[in-house]
């Protein structure tokens, strides 16, 4: 007789591409798809008499990126506060991951761990509101310096009120996969080198930073994109313009769709860039 066929339960192969197909065609179906619809987008263009899209090949969009001087400008902004709020973010999470993981206990870091997470619980722009309110001239944080006399710092719409609420925003994106690589950090290591007669300082920068460094370039990948593609706290903060704030005008006010689908390849190529190097630096093993 022939032989039996082996059952579906056998052939891992199988069942390993049924598990994984449906996810995997709807990244490449809709994600990269998508991806792929927008390039095609952005190298036609809009004819500015007729207001029509004209389906030709061409650079003139790229070209118009390169040389408006108000494009580079936003570039230029959007990338820096995003590498300024990265930096600030990374300084703040990680004594406090540090504190959780070798100091407090375990009631206390669970307590943390709920202070950290709570704002998240919250609306997006309930928190940025919040945030306007209190950065404002009349707000409360003016307040509080002109009563011990440092007088008013009137931080509302500038771009430090931006890094502020930015580094608020998601700072606990870095926390976390900080916490997680100093989790890992065997406590004999640190013994060892104070064993061998490292001090504090000498311990930190040979043995913490260097085992800790892809979980803080893994919390930089979370914090430097969210705030790359972010466009409602630049207007409502800081009165300024990001990447997020120029593909929303041309989608929704002037209709220009072939120089927003432009536009959105600056960021993408830019995190792109990110994710290699955060690659090299093994980031993505503290995920």
């Amino acid at each position: 007789p022939p032989p039996r066929r082996a059952p579906l339960s056998s052939q891992r192969w199988l069942q390993l591409l049924l598990l994984l197909l449906p996810p995997l065609g709807w990244m490449v179906v809709v994600y990269l798809g998508s991806l792929a619809i927008l390039l095609v987008w952005s190298f036609w263009r809009l004819d500015t008499f007729t207001a029509q899209v004209v389906r030709e090949f061409g650079l003139d969009n790229f070209k118009r990126l390169a040389e408006v001087d108000i494009y580079r400008t936003v570039v230029i902004r959007t990338i820096r506060i995003a590498g300024l709020v990265t930096i600030l973010d990374a300084l703040m999470a990680f004594p406090l991951a540090y504190y959780m993981v070798r100091v407090s206990s375990a009631r206390t870091r669970s307590l943390m761990f709920m202070a950290i997470m709570m704002p998240l619980w919250a609306s997006y722009l309930v928190r940025a509101y919040a945030w306007r309110l209190i950065l404002a001239e009349d707000g409360p944080l003016n307040w509080a310096f002109e009563s011990i006399g440092l007088g008013g710092l009137s931080l509302g719409f500038s771009e430090p009120a931006m890094v502020i609420v930015f580094a608020y925003m998601w700072l606990p994106f870095m926390i976390l996969p900080i916490y997680a690589s100093l989790e890992r950090i065997p406590g004999n290591l640190l013994e060892a080198s104070a064993d061998l007669g490292g001090r504090a300082g000498v311990t930190f920068r040979r043995v913490v930073f260097p085992l800790a460094l892809p979980g803080i370039v893994a919390g930089s990948v979370f914090t430097f994109s969210l705030t790359l593609g972010d466009y409602i706290i630049p207007p409502l903060i800081g009165n300024s313009q990001f990447l997020g704030n120029v593909v929303y005008s041309n989608v929704g006010v002037a209709n220009n769709l072939p120089l927003a689908a432009a536009l959105t390849f600056v960021p993408i190529g830019v995190m792109a860039v990110y994710l290699l190097v955060a690659r090299r630096l093994g980031a993505f093993e503290a995920l």
